[in-house]
């Protein structure tokens, strides 16, 4: 599994995007960069953009190890398997067109969507579907894959793919090590050394070895043992996209905050040879978007889904498209115009149930015992099952009134409308919830505005 990949092309991107006045430098990174085709970003010429200008960044790599000498399979703790061509690291950047802000969006590699020409399969499967059935040349190949899973992901998300960037796993270490390495501030010491066994056979730790607290300049094998880390922490591959956000963030501060134009020359040389992008990725377009973003305006977020479940493909993440692309809309604050006529009513009308598909214990309770106080007829849902990371309010066309009146008391959290038959407040890993007073600013359906920096405080 390879998280990394997805990470360190972030980093790569967020370095290239702070020196949109290094023309020279810019030119010079393009010629020796890897570029192939993406052909229909959108999924089908005609496909709807919701974010209009907006763009999507999508980042991805593939765990094939093929490439690597015996010692760096041994110094990279990976193992000799060869790896496999499917995408378990996937992120979307989305980036306004103004640039004055980022959003984060991991994907699940287990998602079970329906992947065009190949039926229903993990979410990782589509890259590996195209690329091995295209013909001509490994770049041809490549090109196969990343528009296959661009067009995957924009029927599940509604989110056009208009450009992507893929990672090797030696170009993590190398560009971790150009940026300067990040500081981690780690909730709880870790110990990653031993083999653990899985359904596929044993397989090693990631390495890690770090204790608990503050550590200033984590950057190469430490750097890549952080984000490939996922048995010991509580949520597994969640816990480890969780990772994968902070370091993208962190690593953006740094270069945002030490002038790293010094280190271009280290930059270009850990680049080059690491990355393929696509052939419409202007870089220096991309630098003056992002001109004025500074870490405290990413936000990092993870797709929804609905329950585990066991295929003929695994252990899958069952999710539902249409609440996926709802979520999205909320995400970006694509209000529909219903929501935003709606007249906010008196608490004791609106009738509503309570989920945790948090990290909190009891977070439910709280939150009906804060919403009842205020005069909500409040209820905690214990039937709910699955994790998410945003809280959402959840609502069926005609109770717009009820769920703008809600998001009052539930400062930032995103309002989506669905298929429920009740009200419903989403608790998420964001660790937002009810309030016991109203706020006095106006309901938005999206929650950017009210979470904290990515990379604050400790992450597990």
């Amino acid at each position: 599994m390879f998280l990394t990949r997805v990470i360190a092309a972030s980093v790569s991107l967020a370095l290239i995007l702070a020196f949109g006045y290094g023309w020279n430098y810019y030119r010079s990174l393009n010629n020796g960069l890897d570029r192939v085709t993406l052909n229909n970003p959108g999924g089908s010429a005609n496909a709807h953009d919701i974010d209009g200008k907006d763009e999507n960044l999508l980042i991805f790599g593939n765990d094939d190890r093929s490439q690597l000498s015996d010692s760096q399979v041994k110094e990279l703790h990976v193992g000799r398997d060869g790896g496999s061509l499917a995408t378990d690291s996937m992120l979307i950047v989305h980036i306004p067109a103004n640039g004055s802000k980022a959003t984060l969006i991991s994907l699940l590699r287990d998602s079970y969507v329906d992947i065009p020409g190949y039926g229903m399969d993990k979410l990782n499967a589509a890259y590996a579907d195209g690329y091995a059935h295209a013909t001509g040349s490994h770049d041809d190949k490549v090109a196969a894959g990343a528009n296959l899973l661009s067009t995957t992901i924009y029927n599940l998300t509604g989110l056009t793919i208009n450009h992507f960037v893929q990672i090797s796993l030696i170009g993590f270490v190398n560009l971790s090590d150009a940026v300067g390495g990040i500081t981690v501030n780690l909730c709880h010491a870790v110990n990653d050394t031993v083999a653990h066994n899985r359904s596929v056979g044993l397989s090693g730790g990631s390495g890690l070895v770090m204790s608990a607290g503050v550590h200033r300049n984590v950057h190469g094998i430490t750097a890549l043992e952080f984000v490939r880390q996922r048995e010991g922490l509580t949520g597994g591959d969640l816990a480890r996209a969780a990772r994968q956000r902070y370091f993208l963030t962190a690593a953006f501060r740094k270069v945002a905050s030490v002038g790293i134009i010094t280190k271009l020359g280290q930059l270009k040389s850990a680049i080059q040879g690491s990355l393929i992008i696509d052939k419409k990725l202007d870089l220096t377009s991309l630098a003056t978007q992002l001109a004025n973003l500074s870490a405290n305006n990413i936000t990092g977020v993870q797709m929804p889904f609905e329950y585990f479940k066991t295929e003929s493909v695994g252990s899958v993440e069952i999710v539902d498209p249409a609440k996926v692309k709802a979520w999205v809309n909320g995400l970006l604050n694509n209000t529909p115009s219903a929501l935003s006529k709606a007249a906010i009513l008196s608490p004791s009308s609106v009738t509503l149930s309570v989920q945790n598909k948090g990290t909190v214990n009891g977070a439910a309770s709280a939150a009906v015992s804060v919403l009842t106080n205020a005069g909500f007829h409040a209820s905690v849902d214990s039937s709910a099952s699955g994790s998410q990371e945003s809280t959402t309010i959840e609502y069926a066309k005609g109770m717009e009134s009820q769920a703008k009146t809600l998001a009052k008391y539930v400062p930032g959290a995103v309002l989506q409308e669905g298929d429920v038959s009740v009200l419903t407040l989403v608790l998420g890993g964001d660790g937002l919830t009810a309030k016991p007073s109203s706020s006095s600013a106006t309901p938005t359906s999206s929650h950017s505005s009210a979470t904290k920096p990515v990379d604050s405080g400790c992450i597990n």
